[in-house]
């Protein structure tokens, strides 16, 4: 992600929900997947167009994995003052993580503008057939 310019205040990113899923057909090095329900809120005084997003995942044994991409599944939400974009999306894991990250766009005149995804846990429950929310 280049020059993701900068924050803009009154745009803000919740998590609403994360519910682990275990299925016998995952594969057995990442026999857990979280699903990730997120919502981004403008509150500032700016239309804002969403083109890009960039995930850090960090596992409890230093590995950092880091996921950057064009649009918000498959999207490039506008939202407009007011306004808000919700989604949710999986990441397939073996074991517990964290997760954190940003949204990059553009205001309707142009400036280049960040959002941060606060930093939230998909931890497998203790009991494998157990989902949680």
């Amino acid at each position: 992600m280049q020059n993701t310019g900068q924050e803009l205040p009154g745009l803000r990113v919740t998590v609403d929900k994360v519910v682990h899923h275990r299925d016998a057909n995952f594969p057995p090095e990442t026999p857990h997947a979280f699903v990730y329900f997120l919502t981004i809120s403008n509150v500032s005084q700016h239309t804002v167009q969403m083109l890009g997003r960039k995930w850090i995942i960090r596992s409890p044994d230093g590995t950092v994995e880091i996921i950057e991409g064009d649009g918000i599944v498959g999207q490039t939400p506008e939202i407009a003052p007011g306004g808000q974009f919700s989604y949710n999306s999986y990441h397939l894991a073996g074991g517990p993580l964290t997760a954190e990250g940003a949204f990059h766009g553009k205001t309707s005149d142009g400036q280049r503008i960040f959002v941060r995804i606060p930093s939230f846990a998909m931890t497998p429950p203790s009991s494998p057939l157990h989902e949680t929310d």
